[in-house]
């Protein structure tokens, strides 16, 4: 089968698309692909170094304003349009994917106008404006949260899959994850993680739950800062308490987060979709702290999903302190009973076979190729 994929912007984009790739890999060798992304996007260094074919269109998204820069969108989103055309044209594919992002908008929608079978996934509980836009032209659309099939247009086929980026880490080694901490097999991890660059109010509150945290030191804190707030962060932290001890692990970036996850207890982290759907892969517990700077809110919408299922406790940001922090997470780690009754509640919500569930949806649009 061939496949042209489509996403951009963020890794939450990216990597689901990218999880369809190799699921499609996996189930036949002659599987072919071409992923058109953004010239100014992750996705033009993130592809590449997952060995797919990349090729890219120029496109911005559109200002929630009146401006004169959304001029120059429409004007970019016409000339990626024929670009995609002419690049879809020449690549000839039985399905085009879109995952995402403002980039999904011209590829996509290029798809439908040349008669090319599509399906876009909608990572988070609240769809995103592109998805919007597409779904219209889609010929289907996949979620990833039970529940918000009613948010696209009536008749539409929609259909519920999970995230596929859930497939990938599912199949993570947790014995490496403790190797790579210099932590010893079995013991209680929790981590803790503000994104890729990290969080500025998550550092705060982990700085001023360190001493609090000094309490329980048979528990190891892994905090993931990023880049921007390391040195910073170790300084603050080592200024609370004296030295890092030993069950204090401050890191400014993960590399293999999949496997650090499968060896995590309990995760503290925000509420993108993609990272949602590899924690309750694993059947990871959670507390959330939803970033209150995306569109509509959805991160918050995607943290109550978990919520109401009994897999995370949700701290919006405003009422984020050290001690409200320490306090979410003690009652989870101190309860061994509530700890597993949230993991079980994490793995239900994360066991589908998402990355399978949409190969077979592009089997079925490309006709059985």
């Amino acid at each position: 089968m061939r496949i042209v994929l489509s996403g951009g912007g963020t890794g939450g984009h990216i990597y689901p698309a990218v999880a369809v790739a190799r699921q499609l890999e996996a189930e036949e060798d002659a599987s072919a692909f071409l992923y058109i992304g953004g010239t100014r996007g992750l996705e033009s260094k993130l592809v590449p170094q997952e060995n797919l074919p990349f090729r890219s269109i120029d496109i911005t998204g559109f200002r929630r304003k009146l401006s004169l820069d959304n001029v120059k969108t429409v004007m970019r989103f016409l000339r990626g349009v024929k670009e995609s055309k002419r690049m879809l044209k020449e690549f000839k594919p039985d399905v085009v994917v879109g995952t995402g992002g403002y980039v999904c908008g011209p590829v996509v929608y290029a798809a439908s106008k040349l008669g090319i079978p599509t399906l876009i996934h909608e990572q988070n509980a609240i769809p995103g404006l592109t998805n919007k836009f597409l779904s219209r032209y889609a010929s289907t659309v996949a979620v990833s949260f039970e529940g918000t099939e009613s948010a696209f247009p009536a008749g539409k086929r929609v259909i519920y899959t999970g995230n596929p980026r859930a497939t990938t880490v599912s199949k993570a080694n947790p014995q490496r994850g403790f190797a790579s901490l210099g932590i010893p097999d079995g013991s209680t991890v929790v981590l803790v993680v503000g994104g890729s660059r990290g969080a500025k109010a998550i550092n705060e509150a982990m700085i001023e739950m360190a001493s609090l945290a000094v309490k329980e030191s048979q528990v190891h804190y892994v905090y993931v800062t990023g880049e921007p707030y390391y040195e910073g962060t170790r300084k603050s932290l080592r200024e609370k308490l004296g030295s890092l001890p030993n069950w204090l692990h401050v890191l400014p970036y993960v590399h293999n987060m999949p496997e650090v996850l499968a060896c995590t207890s309990l995760i503290v982290n925000r509420a993108g979709a993609s990272f949602l759907a590899e924690i309750t892969a694993l059947g990871i517990p959670s507390v959330l702290i939803p970033s209150p700077n995306v569109t509509n809110n959805h991160q918050e919408a995607n943290a109550r999903q978990l919520e109401r299922a009994g897999a995370a406790v949700v701290i919006l940001e405003k009422d984020l302190t050290g001690q409200s922090l320490y306090k979410a997470v003690r009652s989870i780690t101190g309860d061994p009973a509530l700890r597993k009754s949230m993991s079980e509640a994490s793995s239900k919500l994360g066991k589908r076979d998402s990355a399978a569930l949409v190969v077979k949806e592009l089997r079925r649009l490309a006709g059985g190729k």
